[in-house]
């Protein structure tokens, strides 16, 4: 028993943690940095206000997480983001490809628990901040409610990834909130007042349908009058969650200090949309529904921005710009919303794709004025049309990741983040980087500690694409449909291909490239064939004259005929894949890009992959074959395609697939590093949208290494990770190694990225 007088003043239970590496935010980005700091040697310590972690993508708000790819709604080509990010949605993906929100809490949980250099503290809000200096953090303190205890966190280095800024807020950095003008960075889409400088917040609501009627009396702060929300007729008993993204409100208002007066607002539409489909008797069909689930807390847009040494501006965007520095990328569109967000007369958003993707420099990543405070999520350096790209989750893991690795490789070499900006502190952290699996436009890992430089490799078989079979649909020509190609320089080879047409026509096909090495945009017409088509089903043939300089993926482009089918394959192969001129109105794609005015964006069609099963290859023969898929692939350090496939892909009729290293003497080997194929193109969004699998099709799941006696040194069956890690309880000693793949299906060779070697 506890048992205590009267005394004038009790203080609270305080406890000091120290660390190397204070990240403040739990949110994806939060999570991401933490992780990839802590696996970089770094002791971290993972503050979160909320008792879950993941922000936006947690269940407490339940927004799908999405980057570059855009619900493959771009054309941005195998561009989902790497590293711990992609871990994350890939585990996600084979326990959970119903997207149930809850089970995505218990994978960013597990993943976080899992790392013992890590300590987490949930439920504890950042309040305060000590300074040890006027640029230099020395401490922050929180308090949790749960135990009633306040924490001092002491360390060198703090990430700020609160979404609001709390730590950079307190400790004086420069920040902005709201919209530069056109005039003062030149950017032609800045929104005028009018159309409002924020971005607001959102509340999501489940229904569930229990089987028998249900009625609904609504609360008395439900909105009564429907038609305020101009929008109001795209309602219907079937969107739920943050398919009704547009639910947003804020805009108008401080979207830090009035969060609280926004979520009253969101609740009385939420309600009040509700009360709509259950009592206004235009939707029969939500009789049997019931509201299963309402957020409590908005999900957050946009507040602070804080400034770094350079600010992100959308001419670096649109113009795809070369950073020296760059250490992730983004590839969301420049999607902006009007402020007056669901009550606007206006559309819910307003959205401009790049033709690829773009850059994140390392200096939008700390701040400015703070010596040692880094800056992750949605607070990086950027203006607000630049941040309604970088805005989004997974872009902003994907720079949290650049910050945990750099926050550790400032540990250990006793710098500042700034050091980092430049020279060889910038090539370790680069070259560190792509090690992870983080994929940064135009860097290639080259790492002379990999023992595999100096072994000679070999395999048993590579792919010699000469056909894709006709095994599969028949596609109707009712939209534009393409089949890419990686082709190595030289001329086009000859292509022949199935097609069935209903009466006679003319069938027009070209042969397009991107204008830049690394974009999927096919805005370059090399050639045009026009063929002349006979009733019922025929092979043709398609000559090219044009001879190519450098690899480069082309685009057969069949055009729009609705007298025309083209036959299918069943085949899948990585690095190669079908794409349509179709529309996707979640992302604004309307086939075209075309801007009525000059708003600093280009114009340029939209060729985009359909999701599984769809999204068969085009039926084919190529003569001579493509010769683009050997092992040469494996050095050139790429985890995905690119320009080329940059893949080791196997003959499909290999039974046994497999790599051999040799290696003139004996080696000491500890560990390895293999990196396959997740399907990058895949968006994998946690939640609604359910996948049509739990593993890639590309993904190898079975493998097998020996040694130089054929001795078994492990075996993997089951693996679904792009990064599979061998690490040997004791190393061995061996001049040669042989990797043993399955194919992961009779439609699917077997392929790999990267082997790497390390004696540790």
């Amino acid at each position: 028993m506890i048992k205590e007088d009267f005394v004038s003043h009790r203080d609270l239970k305080t406890e000091h943690l120290t660390a190397d590496l204070v990240v403040v935010g739990g949110g994806l980005a939060g999570v991401c940095g933490a992780i990839t700091a802590a696996r970089a040697g770094s002791r971290v310590i993972l503050v979160q206000d909320r008792p879950v972690l993941g922000g936006n993508a947690s269940s407490e708000v339940r927004l799908w997480v999405l980057g570059a790819t855009s619900h493959m709604g771009n054309n941005n080509r195998w561009a989902r983001e790497g590293g711990v990010l992609d871990e994350l949605l890939v585990e996600n993906l084979y326990r959970n490809p119903e997207g149930n929100p809850l089970l995505f809490d218990t994978i960013l949980l597990e993943k976080i628990r899992l790392e013992p250099a890590i300590t987490l503290l949930l439920n504890t809000a950042v309040m305060a901040v000590e300074k040890s200096g006027p640029d230099t953090v020395r401490a922050v303190r929180g308090f949790c409610s749960q135990n009633s205890t306040l924490y001092e966190l002491t360390a060198p280095l703090f990430c700020d990834a609160s979404g609001d800024g709390i730590v950079a807020f307190q400790a004086g950095a420069a920040f902005r909130m709201g919209a530069e003008s056109s005039e003062e960075l030149g950017e032609k889409f800045a929104p005028s007042q009018e159309y409002g400088e924020l971005l607001g917040h959102s509340i999501y609501f489940y229904s569930k349908d229990t089987g028998k009627p249900v009625r609904f009396v609504p609360p008395a702060f439900a909105l009564q009058d429907i038609t305020r929300i101009p929008r109001y007729r795209r309602f219907n008993a079937q969107q739920q969650g943050c398919q009704l993204w547009w639910l947003e409100y804020g805009g108008r208002l401080d979207t830090v200090h009035d969060t609280e007066q926004i979520k009253w607002e969101l609740w009385t539409v939420v309600y009040g949309v509700w009360n709509y489909i259950k009592n206004s008797g235009q939707f029969p069909e939500a009789e049997t529904l019931t509201l299963e689930w309402v957020g409590t807390i908005p999900g957050k847009r946009e507040s602070r921005r804080f400034e770094g040494d350079y600010l992100l501006r959308q001419q670096d965007l649109v113009e795809q710009v070369s950073f020296a520095d760059a250490v992730a990328f983004g590839g969301w569109s420049i999607d902006l919303h009007p402020a007056d967000g669901v009550f606007s007369e206006k559309p819910g958003c307003n959205q401009w794709h790049t033709k690829g993707l773009y850059a994140i420099p390392y200096r939008c990543l700390y701040s400015r004025n703070l010596r040692n405070v880094f800056l992750a999520g949605r607070l990086i350096s950027a203006s607000h049309v630049a941040f309604g790209s970088t805005r989004v989750m997974a872009t902003g893991a994907h720079v949290a990741q650049a910050v945990g690795l750099a926050a550790a490789l400032c540990t250990r070499h006793g710098v500042e983040p700034r050091a980092l900006g430049q020279g060889a502190l910038l090539a370790e952290l680069l070259q560190e980087l792509l090690k992870t699996g983080q994929h940064i436009p135009g860097q290639h890992l080259h790492d002379p500690a990999d023992l595999t430089h100096g072994a000679a490799r070999s395999v048993s078989s590579e792919l010699i694409l000469t056909t894709l079979l006709p095994d599969g649909p028949w596609l109707p020509l009712t939209t534009a449909t393409a089949q890419l190609l990686p082709l190595a320089p030289g001329p086009v080879p000859q292509i022949h291909l199935w097609v069935e047409a209903s009466a006679a026509t003319t069938l027009t096909v070209e042969l397009r490239r991107s204008s830049k090495p690394d974009n999927h945009t096919p805005d370059l017409t090399l050639e045009t064939r026009h063929l002349d088509l006979v009733p019922g089903r025929q092979r043709v043939s398609l000559n090219f004259s044009s001879v190519l300089e450098a690899p480069a993926y082309a685009f057969i482009c069949l055009l729009k005929n609705e007298h025309v089918q083209v036959a299918a394959s069943q085949q899948r192969l990585t690095g190669v894949l079908s794409v349509f001129n179709q529309i996707n109105p979640a992302v604004s794609n309307y086939g075209k890009q075309e801007p009525t005015e000059d708003i600093g964006v280009d114009t340029f069609e939209f060729w985009c992959p359909q999701r599984r099963p769809a999204g068969h290859n085009l039926a084919l023969t190529l003569t001579p074959g493509l010769s683009v898929f050997g092992p040469d692939n494996l050095r050139t350090g790429l985890h995905r395609p690119t320009r080329q496939p940059n893949a080791w892909v196997a003959d499909p009729a290999d039974l046994d697939p497999t790599l051999t290293l040799t290696w003139p003497t004996p080696q000491t080997i500890g560990r390895l590093e293999l990196h396959f194929d997740p399907d990058w193109d895949h968006p994998l969004e946690t939640v609604l949208m359910t996948h049509p699998e739990t593993v890639s099709p590309f993904c190898v799941a079975e493998f097998v290494l020996c040694d130089e006696h054929n001795q078994r040194l492990y075996y993997c069956t089951g693996n679904h990770q792009a990064r599979h890690t061998i690490r040997f309880a004791a190393p061995v000693q061996t001049s040669r190694l042989t990797l043993h793949l399955r194919h992961p299906s009779a439609q699917v060779p077997a392929s790999l990225f990267e082997v790497r070697c390390y004696p540790d």
